[in-house]
């Protein structure tokens, strides 16, 4: 139960940030460039979302098809159908409550495929990490192409993001010191109920799991298949980026931006949850520095985050409702 509230404390605050991103970005938006702003997203090619839409939908498939690769060392092999289904109706959770994507990714595999959650978890991790480190080399390659309008995007998000820090102070305070007593109100009742034997048991299933799972990314039998999954995945990222760049008028700035856009909008998805208010604003202000004026950067930010918005909700529902139907027809046709 308290691990409920917390999840949910947590989803409001960062689900609030970007409600208040949202908000702040527009006010940043001088009365005279409202109107271009409003004309941008109205005069917006939506038609262009569709390239998009199967540029990141591929994206989506080929992380499946690296997360099985991690599962092979264990000895697992989930098909690639509900592997697929498990990341998007993963990536729909996440909308919903941050990081609740990640667990039910596992207890899906879990059910449908019978690989122990605790395992997959590891897996995960080591995806995790990997992805940290393709960002990295996204960076590394944004300097490389745009150092002074990277440095300069830094700069700019380190003002707003003081900015936001300054004003939500108090308020985070105040949750740090209701955890703190909620922390303590539980040690005292776990030592009262004498339950530590039973969560230390447990606890040592679970990190042998994740361990087991961590560890599945230095046992790949096909390594050079893994590492050109990740590069195709950020390629295609890329790609999605750099096409929704030329989405709404006066923002088609070329490759070099797209991978600044990519690098800084990424951080958003991380920000906020499903990057709502944070992603628009990045890309808007790593385009600004781009010399396109902030109100038609944040068009198209806000055009760009709609259509991975889009992305997530249509074929996260439809993996939803396909996910027990496949499974349905697997368990008939292994009966007959």
């Amino acid at each position: 139960m308290n691990k409920k509230i917390f999840t949910i404390l947590k989803f409001c605050i960062f689900f609030s940030l970007g409600i208040f991103l949202v908000w702040w970005s527009i006010q940043q938006i001088p009365q005279t460039e409202y109107e271009a702003f409003a004309k941008s997203l109205k005069t917006a090619k939506y038609w262009m979302i569709i390239p998009v839409f199967l540029i990141l939908s591929a994206s989506h498939v080929i992380r499946a098809l690296r997360w099985k690769l991690l599962m092979e060392p264990m000895g697992y092999k989930p098909s690639l159908a509900n592997t697929f289904f498990a990341v998007m109706i993963g990536y729909l959770a996440n909308f919903a409550l941050p990081r609740l994507g990640e667990i039910l990714k596992c207890t899906i595999l879990a059910k449908y495929e019978h690989i122990p959650a605790e395992k997959n978890i590891g897996t995960i991790v080591a995806e995790r990490a990997f992805d940290v480190i393709c960002l990295l080399l996204m960076f590394a390659l944004a300097l490389f192409l745009q150092y002074d309008v990277v440095i300069e995007a830094y700069y700019k998000m380190m003002d707003y993001s003081s900015s936001i820090k300054t004003n939500e102070s108090q308020s985070a305070f105040n949750i740090k010191m209701i955890f703190a007593l909620a922390f303590v109100v539980f040690i005292a009742w776990m030592t009262i109920a004498k339950k530590w034997q039973i969560i230390f048991t447990k606890t040592k299933v679970i990190i042998k799991g994740i361990i087991e799972g961590l560890l599945s990314a230095l046992k790949l039998k096909q390594k050079n298949l893994f590492i050109f999954y990740s590069i195709l995945i950020w390629i295609l990222y890329l790609a999605g980026t750099w096409i929704g760049l030329y989405a709404t008028t006066g923002t088609g700035v070329g490759l070099p931006a797209a991978v600044s856009c990519l690098a800084f909008a990424s951080i958003g998805m991380i920000l906020t949850p499903g990057g709502i208010g944070a992603y628009a604003i990045l890309i808007a202000k790593v385009l600004e520095i781009n010399n396109v004026p902030y109100a038609l950067g944040l068009a198209n930010g806000t055009l760009q985050w709609f259509a991975q918005f889009a992305i997530i909700v249509v074929v996260g529902f439809i993996c939803v409702i396909l996910l027990p139907l496949y499974n349905k027809n697997i368990v008939a046709s292994t009966k007959s």
